[in-house]
C-alpha cells in the first residue's frame, strides 16, 4: 500500500501543467492565457488592444492565436483539444476578442460571472457569434473542465463581478489573480472573498499569476468609498450642466454618481452607445440602481436649466467616435458645451491613450468648461482599480505559492513586482517574467523556461474575412468599386486653418474634374467648414474627421460617386 501510494506521488511530481501567454505579458492589453495539462488546453480570458498614433488605419490588437490553430483544429490532425475557456471580468481587455477569436476556433464551453457572460454575451450576439458563455455564480462550489477544477473567487475591482480563478490539475494547483485590488469598503458592498482565497492557500498553489500593473505604487489602493462625496460636492454648488465621462462598464461608478445627482435633485442622461447597453445589461442584473423618474433623454435635455443635469457620458479614453469627443466637437444639437458646464474626467488614460485624452480635454476647455481630469485631480474623482504594492504582497501571503509570475502589466511593473517578491523572501528563480509566446512548465514542485513560441501583434485587417467589422467591409468594397482618393492637407498649428491648397491624390475612381480644379474646390469647403469651429481646433483626430466628411459631401453631391476618401492632416 505504501509503494502504491509513493508511486502516485512520484507520478503526480512528474506530471507537468504548461503555462503560455498569447497576449497580456509585457502589455496591458489583449489578455489571453494557456494552461495546458496532457492534451488538454484551458483558457482564461480573450481581449483585445488598442492601436497607438504609429499603427496607421489600424483599429484593434488582438492575441495571436497560431499556436491554437496550429494545434486544436480538427482539419490539422489536431494534437491537443480545448476544453473551455473562463472569463475573468468584463473589460474590453480580457473579453473585447472572443467575437473576433471564437470563429476561428472549434467550439468548447465558455464561463464567467452573470455581470461578465451578459457583456461578453451581448458582444457576441451582435457580431452573431456562438457559443455564448454560461453564467457562473459565486457559490463555495467547484467545477470540473476536462481535468481541471475551478473554483470562481469573488475580487473587488472596477466592474461588478471580477473573479480570481483557482485551477486544480494533477500536476498542481494554480491561483491567477486577474485584475483586482482588495478594497474593503467597495461601491456595492461585495468585497473580496478572503475565505476562499485562505481555503485555496490550503491545498497547496504551486503558482501564482498575479495582475502586475499597480505595482510601482507605495501601500494599498484607496477604496472608491470617497468618490460618491466628491462627485456629489463638485455639483452642489455649480451652476452649469456636469458631464462625467468614465469606462462605460464601471457600473459601480455610475451608481456613485447618479446617487451623487439624485441628492442634488439632477436629471441623469445617458449620452454614448457603449455606456446605454452598459446601463441596460445592468440594470436588467439590479447591477446599476437610478429612482423612477431621474433618468431623462438627449432629447428632453433642453426642456431642464442646466444646473438641473448631470450627463454620464461614454468616450473618457478620448476614441475619435466617441460621445464626449462629439459633445466637444458640437455635433450634438441637443447638447453643448457651454463655458459654465464642468466635465469630470472619472478615468485614468489607459497606456498608449494618453495623447488622445490630452487632446480631448485641450478641446474641453477651449471650450470655456472646467476640466477635472487625473493631473490636476488625481483620487478626487477616480480610484485605480489595480491594486498597489500593498495588495499584492497581501495576495502573496494569503495564497503563498511556491512560484510568482506576473501578468497583465508593462515589462517595468514586472519587475516592481519581482523586486515585492523578493522582499518576501522568495528568490529569482522561483519568480518568473516572461514574454508573450514563452512556457513555462510547473510540476508540482519546481518551474522551468519551457520552448518559445513566435507570437505577434495581430491587427484586426490580418484576421480572416467573417472576423471582420461590417464598416471594414464597406470600405473594401469602395475601394473596388469606387476608388480610393487622398486629401493631402496641411493646417496652420496656430489657427487650426488651412495654410495651403490641400493636394489630391486618385487611384480607380471615376471623377470627370481635374484634380487641380477639384483641389481648388476642396480648399473653399474646408476652409470654410474649418471657419465655422469656434477657437482654435487642437485635436488633429477631430480635424481630419471635418476635412473627410466635407470631400465625403462634395464628392457625393457634385459627382453621385463614393470613392473611399483619406484625409492626411499635418500641422505647420
Amino acid at each position: 500500500m505504501a509503494t502504491e501510494q509513493t508511486q502516485k506521488t512520484e507520478k503526480m511530481q512528474q506530471e507537468t501543467v504548461k503555462f503560455l501567454s498569447l497576449g497580456g505579458e509585457e502589455d496591458v492589453t489583449r489578455n489571453m492565457y494557456l494552461y495546458e495539462y496532457k492534451d488538454q488546453i484551458l483558457i482564461v480570458d480573450c481581449g483585445l488592444g488598442f492601436p497607438d498614433e504609429t499603427m496607421l488605419g489600424v483599429d484593434l490588437l488582438l492575441p495571436d492565436i497560431t499556436y491554437l490553430l496550429q494545434n486544436c483544429m480538427p482539419e490539422g490532425k489536431a494534437k491537443k483539444k480545448i476544453v473551455g475557456m473562463l472569463l475573468t471580468h468584463g473589460h474590453e481587455d480580457h473579453i473585447g476578442g472572443l467575437p473576433y477569436i471564437l470563429p476561428q476556433l472549434p467550439s468548447f464551453p465558455l464561463y464567467g460571472s452573470p455581470l461578465t457572460a451578459a457583456l461578453a454575451n451581448e458582444k457576441l450576439t451582435e457580431f452573431h457569434t456562438q457559443p455564448l458563455v454560461q453564467a457562473i455564480p459565486f457559490t463555495p462550489g467547484t467545477m470540473k473542465i476536462g481535468d481541471f477544477t475551478i473554483t470562481f473567487i469573488h475580487v473587488t475591482h472596477s466592474i461588478p463581478d471580477a473573479a480570481h480563478l483557482f485551477i486544480e490539475t494533477p500536476a498542481g494547483n494554480f491561483y491567477h489573480g486577474a485584475d483586482y485590488k482588495f478594497d474593503l469598503t467597495p461601491a456595492d458592498q461585495k468585497r473580496t472573498e478572503f475565505l476562499k482565497i485562505a481555503q485555496a492557500a490550503q491545498k497547496g498553489i504551486t503558482a501564482l499569476l498575479s495582475d502586475c500593473l499597480g505595482a510601482e505604487r507605495p501601500g494599498f489602493t484607496p477604496s472608491e468609498e470617497m468618490l460618491t462625496q466628491n462627485f456629489e460636492k463638485a455639483m452642489r454648488d455649480y451652476q452649469g450642466k456636469v458631464f462625467i465621462t468614465t469606462n462605460s462598464s464601471n457600473v459601480s461608478r455610475l451608481n456613485q454618481a447618479i446617487e451623487a445627482a439624485e441628492k442634488l435633485n439632477r436629471k441623469v442622461c445617458f449620452v454614448g452607445r457603449s455606456i446605454i447597453k452598459a446601463k441596460r445589461i445592468a440594470q436588467k442584473l439590479g447591477y446599476l440602481h437610478i429612482k423612477r423618474g431621474t433618468e431623462i433623454q438627449i432629447d428632453q435635455i433642453p426642456h431642464y436649466k442646466s444646473n438641473q443635469i448631470m450627463l454620464l457620458v461614454a468616450g473618457s479614453q478620448g476614441q475619435e467616435n466617441s460621445a464626449m469627443t462629439r459633445i466637444a466637437g458640437g455635433e450634438f444639437k441637443e447638447i453643448r458645451l457651454q463655458p459654465n458646464d464642468m466635465v469630470i474626467f472619472s478615468a485614468d488614460p489607459i497606456p498608449g491613450n494618453e495623447l488622445a485624452v490630452s487632446s480631448l480635454v485641450d478641446v474641453i476647455a477651449k471650450k470655456g468648461a472646467i476640466v477635472m481630469y487625473s493631473d490636476i485631480a488625481s483620487g478626487s474623482f477616480h480610484v485605480s482599480g489595480h491594486g498597489s504594492s500593498g495588495d499584492h504582497m497581501l495576495l502573496i501571503s494569503l495564497t503563498r505559492p511556491k512560484f510568482l509570475l506576473p501578468i497583465s502589466g508593462t515589462y517595468r511593473h514586472m519587475i516592481a513586482y519581482r523586486t515585492l517578491g523578493e522582499k518576501m523572501n522568495y528568490k529569482r528563480n522561483q519568480i518568473f517574467l516572461i514574454e508573450n509566446g514563452q512556457e513555462v512548465v510547473f510540476t508540482a514542485q519546481q518551474a522551468k523556461i519551457g520552448k518559445k513560441i513566435e507570437v505577434k501583434k495581430v491587427y484586426v485587417d490580418e484576421v480572416s474575412g467573417e472576423e471582420l467589422e461590417s464598416y471594414v467591409i464597406r470600405d473594401r468594397e469602395r475601394l473596388a468599386q469606387e476608388g480610393v482618393l487622398i486629401l493631402l492637407v496641411e493646417i496652420n498649428a496656430s489657427t487650426s486653418q488651412l495654410a495651403r491648397k490641400p493636394e489630391v491624390i486618385t487611384r480607380g475612381t471615376s471623377l470627370s474634374e481635374s484634380k487641380e480644379d477639384l483641389a481648388k474646390i476642396l480648399q473653399k469647403e474646408i476652409a470654410k467648414a474649418l471657419s465655422n469651429q469656434k477657437g482654435t481646433v487642437t485635436n488633429r483626430v477631430y480635424v481630419r474627421r471635418i476635412v473627410g466628411d466635407v470631400a465625403e459631401r462634395y464628392i457625393f453631391k457634385k459627382f453621385h460617386s463614393q470613392p473611399l476618401v483619406l484625409p492626411v492632416v499635418i500641422e505647420v
